[in-house]
């Protein structure tokens, strides 16, 4: 029978049936390897529970840390046991404890934090994929811009930090309602702050302080199917993870040399890597614009290139157009009763083209037509990054070229399903 009170199907906390340990091995005799883990739990006021409950209410789940095990395959090494982020976050604050999808948004957040440690960074993450990525050079700025990237979306979501929430980000995020934050530590004072949000989950986890030593870990990444079998595959890794990785986008057609005139510049590389490197934590097909190190536009998602690049573009307006509302009237643009406002905040966002002139295009996959590119070249991107390999490269190039536009090629996809 249907749950017939639905707002208590959320607060319902539900007992799982999963193991306190769980083994998963490869190989068999003497070739075996084990991995070993063990469910992750929570003391909650007189309680002990783990995960409040999976994707759904009426979905018991539990979550595993993994305590032991060395796994080598081929000449790939898996991730040491013991050194935790999502997997045991301390909870110092959560009226509501964890539920998988906290723990999941929470996880590809450090996923994304983990390539760009070397400046103050916030990722905000909903429906696991980020809504807004941004840097900067303070916390407090990274986190403004990564919630101002899209307001909307925001709303709810997981925000990760990597560096100790200081006084200044924490009264910015008590201004919004979030779901998750997430921090190395924080400063005194600021849970005094967060408190204000009753039902936020605040969670310190020591290793986001040394998430530069993740960036080249990999682990096995499990996926479940319907007949109860599996897929198994490392996890992806980008191997551009510095602007000297890129190459200058050229192919050969019918015996001809096409190159990219125009290289990019170094604000342009800048943006180029930032936003190849926040690709690994969004669903493909994906495309990104990036400007200032910020995403402008994020598509998730979509079956087709041309079709995720035309919704990254929309997003970049409508959310402009939000922000600008919000800012100048203290409503959402959706909200607006007055015509003539929105006409003219209309008006501003398309003399600017959504904010996505002078913004770096950033795409998971090759464009397999040039259609892909002339969406971000039409709204005044400067330069694009891709993975290259497609049989019309050279097309893509030659519509580059005509615009005056820098490519760069990364050599590998960065698909994510």
């Amino acid at each position: 029978m249907p749950n017939k009170d639905l707002k208590a199907a959320y607060r319902t906390i539900l007992d799982d049936p999963f193991p306190p340990e769980l083994e998963i091995s490869f190989g068999t005799g003497s070739e075996r390897q084990t991995l070993r883990y063990e469910k992750v739990v929570w003391k909650i006021g007189d309680e002990v529970r783990g995960l409040r409950y999976g994707e759904n209410p009426d979905q018991p789940a539990a979550m595993y840390k993994l305590i032991n095990g060395n796994l080598a395959l081929a000449d790939v090494v898996s991730i040491q046991p013991g050194r935790y982020l999502a997997s045991d976050p301390e909870l110092l604050q959560f009226g509501k404890h964890p539920g998988k999808i906290n723990l999941t948004d929470a996880d590809n957040a450090l996923n994304i934090l983990r390539y760009l440690a070397d400046t103050p960074c916030a990722v905000i993450v909903k429906h696991n994929n980020p809504c807004g990525v941004a840097k900067a050079g303070s916390l407090a700025d990274a986190y403004y811009r990564a919630n101002k990237a899209d307001r909307l979306a925001a709303f709810g979501g997981c925000i990760a930090l990597n560096r100790t929430c200081d006084i200044e980000t924490a009264r910015q995020i008590a201004q919004n309602y979030a779901e998750v934050v997430l921090a190395p530590d924080f400063a005194p004072g600021v849970m005094d702050i967060l408190a204000a949000r009753k039902n936020l989950r605040v969670m310190r986890i020591d290793n986001i302080a040394r998430l530069e030593s993740f960036a080249a870990e990999r682990f096995v990444d499990f996926k479940s199917l319907i007949d109860g079998g599996l897929v198994a595959q490392w996890s992806f890794m980008p191997t551009v993870r510095t602007t000297a990785g890129f190459l200058p986008a050229a192919a050969t057609y019918q015996g001809v040399t096409h190159e990219i005139r125009r290289t990019p510049t170094a604000r342009e590389l800048d943006d180029l890597l930032f936003g190849w490197l926040v690709e690994a934590g969004v669903t493909s097909n994906s495309v990104l614009y990036v400007k200032d190190g910020v995403t402008v536009g994020i598509g998730t998602g979509e079956q087709d290139r041309v079709g995720v690049a035309e919704i990254a573009r929309d997003k970049a307006y409508r959310k402009l157009a939000d922000w600008l509302s919000f800012e100048r009237f203290g409503k959402p643009y959706n909200e607006l009763p007055d015509a003539a406002r929105r006409a003219e905040l209309d008006e501003e966002v398309a003399a600017c083209h959504g904010g996505l002139e002078g913004s770096c295009m950033v795409s998971d996959a090759f464009f397999p037509f040039r259609d892909g590119v002339e969406v971000g070249i039409r709204e005044g991107v400067s330069a694009i990054v891709q993975p290259g390999g497609s049989l019309r490269d050279w097309d893509v190039i030659d519509c580059c070229n005509e615009a005056g536009v820098a490519m760069v090629f990364t050599g590998q996809r960065s698909f994510k399903h």
